[in-house]
């Protein structure tokens, strides 16, 4: 099989099981599905493993990247990356990737959202080839605040949260090369005369933000939307802490690299079994939740104590009928069963 043939299946696989068993994909706006692309390094310091190096976030590891599906976070692809490379080395690739397995799992529209590190007209293109929308946060890096306030004082709708507080949303068009039309960009201007406790400032502070969307949104809508992003941070940390799959095992990064793809089979069959128990109503939880952490689902639903029994020649597991999380567990393990 050629190199990476055994990425792909386990890629494909799972998202074949996200649609065979029927995983409920909640959208972010309208129909639109988030798929939330995003990087977070590994720290493997004190390590001597392959791929092991500097990144962004000060430490030795590696820098992988995931991309995740709907409201609920549901993997679809994930990249061991060594950890000097920046994100947006190999991104269209992903990016085109991501959307496929995404589209084997359901036929709604997506949504892609990506941090300023992926500020790349490569990315745009890639979602107006695969026929999905976008919201991209802008690099502003050369750009003038002073401009922008311009702009947004001219034509954005303006707030006052408090007293020397000025907030200017909108959106305008701007030219790439390489595109034939202007592209829609939103933008958020900010400017404080005065501080929190009311202190006066010498010079007014300014504050940019910039994002690409091709979404038919109000600016509002579409910053709102952004800001949501950050929940990706939480699935993040359930990889890294909950399933301890920060420190890899192997010093092989091919190894590595196989390694967290079995991890991404493993995360969405525990989410999948998590959502299922807030689906049936029978998870004993203290409130309503719209989804489970990892960490719960494993120590309610795969720690649940049994006994092995042998007889006549048959191995049986036997549950305490009694426990709390059992009939969740019971439905669960058979509409899984059934598939």
């Amino acid at each position: 099989m050629a190199e990476g043939g055994f990425d792909r299946i386990i890629l494909e696989e799972s998202a074949l099981l996200l649609k065979t068993i029927g995983a409920k994909l909640t959208p972010c706006h309208g129909k639109h599905l988030p798929l939330d692309i995003d990087v977070s390094p590994f720290d493997n310091s004190g390590t001597k493993k392959e791929g092991v190096s500097y990144t962004y976030k000060e430490f030795n590891g590696y820098s992988p990247a995931f991309a995740y599906l709907g409201e609920e976070g549901y993997l679809v692809n994930a990249l061991l990356k060594e950890g000097k490379e920046h994100c947006q080395n190999g991104m269209p690739e992903f990016l085109k990737d991501a959307i496929g397995y995404s589209r084997i799992c359901t036929s709604k529209p997506l949504l892609v959202r990506l941090d300023s590190g992926n500020d790349s007209a490569d990315n745009i293109r890639v979602c107006i080839g695969q026929k999905a929308d976008w919201i991209i946060k802008r690099n502003l890096r050369k750009e003038d605040q002073e401009e922008w306030l311009f702009i947004a004082a001219t034509g954005g709708k303006a707030r006052r949260p408090r007293d020397g507080k000025t907030v200017y949303t909108g959106e305008t068009h701007l030219e790439i090369a390489g595109f034939d039309t202007p592209l829609r960009v939103v933008y958020e201007v900010t400017k404080r005369d005065c501080d929190a406790r009311g202190q006066m400032l010498l010079t007014p502070e300014i504050e940019v933000n910039t994002w690409w969307t091709s979404l038919p949104a109000a600016p509002d809508t579409v910053i709102e939307l952004y800001h949501k992003h950050g929940t990706s941070e939480q699935f993040h940390s359930e990889i890294k802490t909950d399933m301890d799959m920060e420190r890899l095992p192997s010093g092989k990064f091919s190894a590595n690299s196989l390694v967290l793809l079995l991890g991404l089979v493993a995360y969405n069959i525990l989410r999948m079994i998590g959502q299922e128990t807030i689906g049936l109503g029978l998870a004993p939880t203290r409130k309503k939740v719209a989804r489970r952490r990892i960490r719960s689902v494993i120590q309610d639903m795969i720690y649940m104590a049994c006994r092995i029994v042998k007889h006549a020649r048959r191995v049986t597991l036997k549950f305490y009928a009694g426990g709390a999380w059992f009939p969740a567990w019971n439905k669960v393990y058979l509409k899984f069963a059934a598939t």
